[in-house]
């Protein structure tokens, strides 16, 4: 079994070093492509992040060309941004000055505590609503939920976060409606989040529990005389696991989506708030820079997802 498991990594870690190669290439470049095709005047914006709208004018907007060399061709441009990628290095903003990588690598602590805070949620609420309503597939409860989720996952996530913020900020009072620094902070933003992970991942574990309570295999273990609790525990929870950790890779598309969306609506300090900020200014390597480690983000964590496939399920390790 263990031998399997060796076998099987070196292979999948490979595929996905190469894939996380190419999902740099392509999002710099189509970042570097779309930032130039924008209307208006770069240089221009770039003198408005620096030095605020009401104090640009044509003289600072020519002064940052100069300083920046903004004439110069595309494509010497994008050239020199892939040699200065090859080398690990993702320029410096053109609005602060300051490396990329280390307003990332503040911006980025943000944006994974609240990631984390909301895959925990849902979590919490996701699985173990879809566990009971694949129990009793059909009936009321099933229902209830397949409703419940078919409209949190039709909501966009600022439309949810619209929502949480008229009832629980404005009318009750209850959370700070945006902002960062206290730990109440981070709740509605991470509910955001959490409640349209949580509406998929509850669908997911229902209908693997309906299949896995239907199963010929765990009836007989009901006929050898074990209690429903023991054969749920023994040959339900794990082979439910395994689609629910595999939809993981599928959930996290909406979850580093909804970060960008939810940051911005939140006030919330992180990378996504900050790639609103750097489209606005014009910030190329702050956007190359963002985009680039969100699409590796997404590849981080498809790759932990299916090593954790991997360890639950023998039939991938032996395949």
């Amino acid at each position: 079994m263990n031998r399997g498991l060796g076998q099987g990594l070196p292979s999948l870690l490979l595929q996905r070093l190469f894939q996380a190669g190419l999902v740099a290439w392509m999002v710099g470049t189509l970042t570097f492509v779309l930032t130039r095709t924008l209307p208006g005047d770069m240089a221009y914006r770039i003198a408005a992040g620096r030095y605020g709208h009401d104090m640009v004018d044509s003289t600072a907007a020519e002064a940052v060309r100069a300083e920046l060399a903004l004439n110069q061709p595309a494509s010497s441009a994008y050239f020199g941004w892939l040699w200065d990628l090859l080398q690990f290095d993702l320029g410096r903003s053109l609005v602060s000055g300051e490396p990329v990588v280390r307003e990332l690598w503040h911006q980025l602590g943000h944006s994974l505590g609240l990631a984390a805070v909301a895959v925990a949620l849902s979590l919490l609420l996701g699985p173990p609503l879809g566990l009971i309503a694949g129990l009793r597939p059909r009936g009321m409860f099933d229902r209830f939920s397949e409703v419940v989720a078919s409209v949190l996952r039709a909501l966009p996530p600022f439309a949810v976060g619209l929502v949480l913020i008229l009832l629980f900020a404005v009318s009750l009072g209850w959370l700070p409606a945006a902002g960062h620094g206290r730990t109440a902070h981070s709740v509605l933003p991470a509910l955001t989040l959490a409640l349209g992970l949580a509406a998929v991942s509850s669908r997911v574990a229902r209908n693997a529990m309906a299949d896995v309570s239907q199963s010929a295999y765990y009836a007989f273990s009901r006929t050898k005389g074990l209690s429903d609790r023991l054969t749920f525990v023994r040959h339900g929870l794990r082979n439910v696991a395994v689609p629910v950790v595999a939809y993981l890779g599928v959930q996290f598309v909406y979850l580093i989506e909804g970060v960008v969306v939810v940051e911005t609506l939140f006030a919330w300090p992180g990378i996504g708030h900050a790639l609103v900020h750097a489209i606005v200014a014009r910030d190329v390597p702050m956007i190359q820079g963002t985009a680039l480690i969100m699409g590796l983000l997404f590849v981080l964590l498809n790759t932990l997802v299916d090593i954790a496939c991997h360890l639950l399920d023998p039939r991938r390790r032996h395949a």
